[in-house]
């Protein structure tokens, strides 16, 4: 992830589904409050739910009003094996959803060493540490993405150390760190004694 690349052609992706729980239009109109005309949005993924395919063409109507035509690109949902290659080819990841209950992407992306900028909702608050492997945007508002996708394309220093710190974090998310957390969970509530009503 070097500083030339990003100075001259930065890439933001999006990856998931195309339906308004998602976000994708907070990550386009965040692309236009960057006002880089060289930086660009790579979506993976399509429409999906029964509102899918009015959401994408609500997503290409509000390109087209931003005059960001040749700043998105729509790419097919690719096999999971593949994504990785994806994730490596950004600069950062933008996961902009409205509700997450854990965070697949945010994970995926910070495992392949790449910062993510999210919103601060569900799980994406435990697996993107603010400030130290992205940012983590609480008001949703596009703007407020733009300001942190700057902050790391403006900074080699700290894209890079946020990517490293990203791929550290995603280590410890094993099937047998997760069966422990799950296990001394379960110990926990059953050690709990019911309240008498």
């Amino acid at each position: 992830m070097g500083g030339r690349r990003a100075a001259q052609h930065p890439v933001l992706l999006f990856v998931g589904r195309i339906q308004a729980l998602k976000g994708l239009d907070v990550a386009v109109a965040a692309l236009a409050e960057l006002d880089r005309a060289e930086a660009e949005l790579i979506v993976v993924g399509g429409p999906s739910g029964a509102e899918g395919t009015t959401e994408m063409a609500k997503v290409h109507e509000l390109i087209h009003d931003l005059g960001l035509a040749g700043q998105v690109r729509f790419v097919e949902p690719q096999p999971h094996h593949l994504l990785s290659t994806w994730y490596r080819a950004a600069d950062l990841v933008v996961v902009p959803s409205r509700s997450e209950s854990f965070g697949l992407v945010a994970l995926e992306a910070a495992a392949c060493g790449r910062p993510v900028v999210a919103a601060a909702v569900g799980g994406l608050r435990t697996v993107v540490d603010h400030g130290n492997t992205g940012f983590l945007v609480e008001d949703g508002h596009p703007r407020a993405y733009a300001d942190h996708v700057a902050q790391i394309l403006d900074d080699d220093d700290l894209a890079r150390s946020m990517g490293a710190a990203a791929a550290v974090r995603a280590g410890g998310y094993t099937w047998s760190t997760t069966a422990a957390r799950l296990r001394r969970l379960y110990a926990d509530l059953a050690a709990r004694q019911l309240v008498q009503c």
